[in-house]
This record gives structure tokens, sequence and C-alpha cells, in this order.
């Protein structure tokens, strides 16, 4: 019998059977901070359990959907649980960031039409990295002034005025994460995200579901990114990560056995041969998307005509995004006679403008600190600290291209003896050059150390 169809017949007759070929998570106890999973099972039977807890958890749920291969699995478990508990139609929230595929948009389209799926398809002016300029760090998807620029047309459905928020300054616009706690009002009652966010994409994501034992995909919204310059909900808003124990493989499994629909963006991206764990949906101009601008102009060539005059630097970043020029791989070789400290300052004060710059300095001196409390070791040029897994090349990466999300930390992992000693000693190879030119610094100034 058809695998589908036999779940399908399990699940009619009250049979919790969990489908045979989606991949067991297992608990590695190595991670120190992500706690394991409180029910045994495979991946989709936690992930319905977890998603029927939060419908008797809150008075509210709503679905963050991007038209992604993650949020389309969390909003077809809402769905299925929704259509039990009879709580349809289902609130599922698009955010359009203008610069998107159409075949995104015709998947979002066939998912507003399902009469379950009560949709919200915003086209506010929010703020989004621009990491293809220094000069123009920032850009605002639907913004009026730039009318004359926008890659689509505004589509019938958007909503295009969220109360509460005023975008008519672009200097005080916010982000998607800063604007959000607005959808949800006092009086919803307590409500729910639902994000498809995974733990083995960033250390960031397996932190924020690392926090407690007991239901640690649900998370207190604080706001924004850290909660900082945010408009303020009334406290009534949590974010849950249903699926946070997903990898890559079973992500696209589900789909194929269940016969969930997607964007058909994905099979454009894996004929072009980008592979499962690349392909990506995001807003194309941050410093990690932009690295793959060269599939809008292989998957969809007019909408990246119209691309290259939406933000400034967008067509040099198609082309050495990948390279030095934008930190990637290798760095830029240090100046003589200037420490990483001032180079750092300079850096950070060529590639930003002072808001950006005092964020960009801030996320550096914490990293420092993060470093120093662990060793009083100086940081080699290019080389790891095998404690930390910090090197000047991290910060210089960060002064050249910022770490707005906090998506560039630090690569660590457990080392047997051998591996640390070899590390170590890699290390101090490295660091030495770097403190043979501390020396002649300080000798020509006289300083002492």
């Amino acid at each position: 019998m058809d695998p589908v169809m036999t779940l399908a017949l399990q699940e009619a007759n009250g049979i919790s059977a969990p489908h045979p070929d989606l991949r067991p998570y297992t608990y590695n106890p190595k991670n120190a901070r992500l706690k394991p999973a409180p029910l045994e099972g495979d991946v989709l039977t936690l992930a319905r359990a977890r998603i029927r807890h939060i419908f008797e958890l809150f008075d509210h749920v709503s679905v963050s959907f991007s038209g992604g291969k993650d949020s389309t699995i969390v909003l077809n478990l809402a769905l299925e649980a929704a259509r039990e508990l009879g709580r349809t139609p289902l609130e599922v929230v698009f955010w359009d960031e203008e610069a998107i595929y159409s075949e995104n948009v015709d998947y979002v389209r066939r998912v507003a039409a399902d009469p379950d799926v009560a949709l919200k398809w915003m086209c506010v002016p929010v703020k989004h990295r621009n990491a293809c300029s220094s000069e123009s760090p920032t850009w605002y998807p639907w913004a009026p002034e730039d009318r004359h620029l926008w890659v689509r047309d505004l589509p019938p459905e958007a909503i295009t005025v969220l109360p509460g928020y005023d975008p008519t300054d672009p200097a005080q616009r916010l982000s998607i994460p800063e604007l959000s706690g607005l959808l949800f009002p006092p009086r919803l009652g307590n409500c729910v995200q639902l994000l498809g966010i995974r733990a083995d994409e960033s250390l960031i994501r397996r932190a924020a579901v690392s926090r407690r034992v007991e239901d640690n995909y649900i998370i207190k919204d604080s706001g924004g990114y850290g909660g900082a310059n945010d408009i303020q909900h009334a406290g009534n808003v949590w974010k849950a990560y249903p699926i946070y124990d997903w990898q890559t493989g079973d992500v696209w499994l589900a789909p194929k056995e269940l016969g969930w629909d997607y964007c058909r963006v994905y099979d454009l991206l894996d004929q072009i041969g980008f592979t499962p764990g690349k392909q990506r949906l995001a807003p194309p101009f941050g410093e990690e998307p932009m690295q793959r601008l060269d599939q809008y102009h292989q998957c969809e060539p007019a909408l990246w005509d119209r691309m290259l005059s939406r933000v400034p630097g967008a067509q040099t970043a198609k082309r050495y995004s990948r390279t030095e020029l934008y930190a990637f791989g290798d760095v830029p070789d240090k100046p003589p006679g200037i420490t990483y400290e001032d180079w750092l300052r300079d850096l950070v004060v060529a590639n930003f403008p002072p808001k950006e710059a005092a964020q960009v300095s801030k996320g550096i001196r914490a990293h420092l600190r993060m470093h120093y409390r662990k060793t009083a070791d100086l940081l080699a040029p290019s080389v790891e600290h095998p404690l930390t897994g910090y090197d000047w090349a991290f910060f210089v990466k960060m002064a050249m291209r910022g770490n707005f999300k906090q998506r560039r930390q630090p690569k660590l992992g457990s080392k047997t003896a051998a591996a640390f000693a070899a590390a170590l000693a890699k290390y101090r190879a490295n660091l030495q050059p770097y403190l043979d030119e501390l020396a002649e610094m300080r000798a020509l100034t006289g300083d002492t150390p």
C-alpha cells in the first residue's frame, strides 16, 4: 500500500504511528546546551505533538509564512491540527519582501486559496539590510519614495497599513521582528507565532531552544533583535519553533511522502546545482544571501534585471560577493605598522554610516569579551584559538560586512587531546609573526609592553 495512505488509515483509526521513513531525532549529549526532546519518537510525531500542545496553550495561533521550505512544514502541520481541533481558519502572516520570485508569489496565492487559511499579505515599508553597499546599508521594500524602483507591482491582496506603525520617516522604520508584535493586540489574548526555525542552521538558533527542558521550543517574544528600539507589545506574544530538531533531509521528505504543495523555486535551484542544504529563500541583499545573488539571474532573469536598480551595489555584489572584497573566505592583509584593533576601527568607519558603525562596534566588543572570558591569549591573525574559536579574521569580516542578525559565530567542536595540541601549535605558529610585528612597533615608538 502507498505509505501516505497507510499513515492516513492508521491515523483515521486512532493509531499513532510515525512515518517509518522520517528520520528519528536522537539527542547528542555532546551538545551541552541542547536539551533532549521530552518525548520519544520521530521528528514528525514530535512536531505534531508540539503543535497540538501549542493550540491547547494559546488563545490565538498564527503561522509566520515566507513560502520557504521550513515554513511550509510548519504551515501544513498547523493546518492539520487546526482542522482536527476546529480552530480554522488558521491565521497565516506573509511579509512580502518585494524582491521575491514570481513562483514564490504564485505559491503564496495557492496557500491563500485554501478556505482553512486566513492569509495576511503584509506589504508595509520595513527595514532590511543591504550588505551590497557600505554607503547605503539599508533598503525598504514597498517604500513609497522608491515606487519607481519597485521590483513588482503591489499585489491586490496587499495590506499596506499596520496600526501603531508610522513608516513615513525612513530613518524610523523598523524590521519585521520589531514590528510583528503589533499584529497581536491584547484583545486576542495570549498569542503565539509559529516559525520554521531549526537548530541545525546556526548556533544562535540552537541557543534559542537550549534554555529550558520543558517547552523549550516556546519562547517569550521580546521584540526585535534582542528587544532594543522596538515597538513594545502588551506582553501577550510568544514564538514557537515546533520543527527545531528537523534536519534538511526531514524537511524535504515530509512534503514528498505526505503530498504537500511547496514553492517550485526549489526545483529551479536544484537544476542550477544548489544542493538541498544550500537552497534558501531569503531577502536577497543581506550578508549571507548576497553570496547567492547569481541564483536570481539564473532562475528569473527578468526579475534580476529589475533588482539591479533596486538597491545600490547589487551588480557589484553579484560579481564579487564571494571574494575578499566582501570579506568572503580570505580577508585582506592587514596594513603594516598598525595593530588589528586600530585597523578594525578604520574598517568600521570606512564601511558603515555612524548608526550602523556603532552597532557593528558593539558586536565586535561583545565577541572580544567572550574570547577574553575564556583565555588571556592574544588572537592570531588567521588561525582560530582552540579554546574560543576566534581569530582576527573573524573580526575583520564583522568590520567589513557587519553581523546585524548575529549569524556569524565562532566555530567550536569537541577535540581529542591530540587534536587540541595540534590546533594549539598551529595557533601559536600563526600568532608569532604578529607578536614580532608588535615588538617592532613598540621599539619604534619607545613603548613598553
